[in-house]
């Protein structure tokens, strides 16, 4: 169960750091998805998964939507 939950971290990873975007609203999206599967796998170690992912998703939204274009730009997004 701990190897599919990893391999899907980083999957989503991976995913979501290909997303990173142009606008405020696209960096806040991938912030959350990173912070979020960060957060996913560290409160798996701890055993509060659903937690780690909710904090981590609000801490890489909101760290997405404090920057911008001249800060992070790694080009568009996957969904658009």
């Amino acid at each position: 169960m701990k190897r599919i939950i990893l391999v899907t971290t980083i999957a989503l990873s991976a995913l979501t750091l290909a997303a990173c975007g142009n606008t405020k609203g696209d960096r806040a999206l991938s912030g959350a998805g990173i912070g979020g599967a960060a957060g996913l796998v560290g409160g798996a170690l701890v055993g509060a998964p659903v937690t780690g992912a909710a904090i981590g998703a609000a801490a890489g939204a909101g760290a997405g939507a404090l920057t911008n274009k001249d800060q992070i730009d790694l080009g568009k997004p996957i969904w658009k």
